[in-house]
């Protein structure tokens, strides 16, 4: 990570609110100075468009955008009300999804809040905390293989299209993720026969981190409107890099570290539909 994400980062970590019950908010006036908005009203725009997508996305607006009106200070002792938001660590997220990629601190803060959200979302769901292992195993290895047929599509359309050119792709993301290490490495440091699947050999930590650089590709990708081979390789490398730095500022394991379950995750399924048979 660049001394400049690293800024970036503790700066979005410094503007952290908490309220009386320990949830933490960030407020909008705060965070569009951060973001380098030069005007409320400029900054107001981007929080309308979050605001939508909010609500197309199945969400209670109200929820992660919470209005307010705040006294400020106006010189002479005077002061006045203006608005401002609380606004929640997903509001963020869609703020700087919303936000203009081309600033800098902007796409920092989209890498940040993305990874920072889906890890909130999956450590915080009732129907994943409430599970075991294994069975967290199954349902994140479900999503990582939805993904990662989103993914395929984002890849074709910026011009990654023969099966040797996705293997090529999906490469650059291990390697960028795994600090060097690509498939074929992988595969040889987990012990796994030619015809395993490296995916259906992960815990439940290691399979998140894959599939937040599987989302974040993909979005990238599309966001960015990346054209060609190359730069589909170069964005896929440098979104795994910046999910493993991520790690590394929560103090996390890096997933070349992580324990190789004993049962795969088809063993897994074959051992839940025996289950279900005898159930039924």
């Amino acid at each position: 990570m660049t001394e400049i994400e690293k800024h970036h980062h503790q700066t979005f970590k410094s503007i952290r609110h908490q309220d009386e019950d320990g949830n933490e908010f960030w407020y909008a006036r705060e965070f569009g100075a951060i973001l380098e908005y030069q005007s409320w009203r400029a900054f107001e725009r981007v929080i309308e468009k979050a605001i939508e997508a909010c609500e197309n996305s199945g969400q209670k607006s109200k929820d992660h955008f919470v209005h307010l009106d705040k006294m400020i200070e106006i010189g002479k002792g005077g002061q006045r009300s203006v608005n401002d938001y609380m606004l929640s660590r997903y509001a963020c997220y869609l703020i700087v999804q919303n936000g203009d990629p081309s600033k800098p601190v902007i796409a920092n803060g989209q890498t940040y809040f993305a990874i920072q959200t889906r890890k909130q979302e999956l450590q915080e769901q009732p129907s994943i905390s409430a599970l075991s292992e294994d069975e967290r195993r199954l349902a994140i290895r479900r999503e990582v293989t939805e993904h990662n047929k989103t993914l395929v599509a984002a890849a074709q359309k910026a011009g990654v299209e023969t099966n040797l050119d996705y293997a090529i792709f999906q490469d650059h993301g291990y390697k960028g993720l795994y600090g060097g290490l690509g498939a074929k490495d992988i595969h040889a440091r987990k012990s796994l026969k030619k015809s395993q699947k490296i995916l259906d050999h992960m815990g439940s930590t290691e399979l998140a981190a894959n599939l937040f650089r599987a989302t974040q590709a993909e979005e990238k990708l599309t966001r960015d409107n990346i054209v060609g081979k190359e730069a589909a390789n170069r964005t896929h490398h440098e979104v795994g890099e910046k999910v493993r730095q991520t790690i590394k500022e929560l103090g996390g394991t890096m997933p070349e570290n992580l324990p190789t379950p004993e049962k795969s995750i088809k063993q897994l399924e074959r051992e839940q539909e025996k289950k279900k048979l005898t159930q039924g």
